[in-house]
């Protein structure tokens, strides 16, 4: 099957399909069709067509989100390099696993990536490598502080509340422990969960019956341990998708500086947009960070003249995205 280009926008049916996913990675083709008004069996045809050609990937996101919103210990880094040199850079960054994502500013020069580490510490990466690197002629690093939002987290606006409510997994039971309390899993996973959530991690949609036979354990048992995954709210998936194809081709990042009595407010704020698919309070002269996908440059430049007044902001400052390298995953 021959893939669309990159720019070409997905059917509504479609997008909606793709936010149906957002809201459960899982979800079954009968509550999908349940929710959106379809038939099951176009909820499947269209599924498995976007799913075949590479259009959505779900996939189980690295980092459970950390309790109360906090960093499980990450570095906003910001990188220019010199002309010439950008695609060495950002190939040697990619290669990296404790780099999460890296995104290249349409300047050509710059570079923004976020580096998993060990809060406090020294990171070899920023202190050593990236420095004695003659093609790196400035770099900036921000050691995240709070999470407001995550990519993962990211609703594409073209579901009703109520479809929404309908499709997302009923909140976890109180005796649950809260995603993020404990280790990577977002608690203390056994063998068999961890073995459930490394075969889920590439495809998050694989059946019962693929788990059995990738992992050994009882058909059963896999459809038990997922579905109490699925209800404790451990297993969290993510929609890898193009937003070009969304009809949202304009990424930004946005550079805040938020006077500290503004700054919680604020990022709730920016959370809450439907544009903004990160947010996160750094270190740093600029101690707000920000991504939102738009339609055009228009629909940007409203969201800086109207949407961020009077939130606190003494200062801005917006890169426009020209490619993402390396997919972000659920930490930012």
């Amino acid at each position: 099957m021959a893939r669309e280009p990159a720019d070409c926008v997905l059917s509504l049916l479609d997008q909606r399909l793709v936010a149906a996913l957002q809201c459960d990675g899982r979800v079954t083709a009968e509550r999908a069709a349940g929710a959106l008004g379809l038939s099951p069996a176009t909820v499947r045809r269209r599924l498995h067509a976007l799913s075949v050609d590479g259009t959505v990937r779900v996939v189980v996101s690295p980092v459970a989100r950390p309790r109360n919103g906090g960093s499980a210990g990450a570095l906003f880094l910001r990188i220019r390099v010199l002309r010439g040199r950008l695609d060495t850079i950002v190939a040697a960054l990619a290669a990296r696993d404790d780099i999460s994502f890296i995104d290249v500013s349409t300047s050509g020069d710059e570079i923004f990536a976020v580096a998993r580490t060990e809060p406090g510490s020294r990171d070899p990466l920023v202190f050593r490598q990236l420095p004695s690197t003659q093609a790196v002629t400035s770099l900036e690093s921000s050691t995240v502080l709070h999470v407001f939002r995550l990519t993962s987290e990211w609703r594409h606006n073209v579901l009703t509340a109520s479809e929404r409510a309908a499709l997302s997994p009923a909140e976890p039971a109180a005796e649950y422990p809260a995603p993020g309390s404990s280790g990577p899993y977002g608690v203390d996973a056994d063998p068999v969960e961890r073995s459930l959530i490394d075969a889920l991690a590439p495809d998050a949609r694989l059946s019962a019956a693929a788990l059995a036979e990738r992992t050994g354990h009882a058909e059963t048992t896999v459809r038990r341990r997922v579905s109490q995954l699925v209800a404790q709210r451990r297993l969290i998936t993510q929609v890898l998708v193009d937003t070009r194809r969304l009809g949202l081709p304009i990424e930004a990042k946005l550079l805040l500086h938020v006077a500290p009595d503004h700054l919680d407010a604020a990022g709730k704020s920016l959370a809450d947009h439907p544009s903004v698919h990160g947010a996160f309070a750094t270190t740093g002269p600029s101690n707000l960070h920000a991504a939102a996908y738009f339609r055009n440059l228009a629909a940007l430049y409203d969201f800086l003249s109207r949407d961020l007044v009077g939130l606190g902001i003494t200062r801005v400052e917006t890169a426009v995205v020209g490619r993402t390298v390396k997919p972000r995953g659920a930490d930012t």
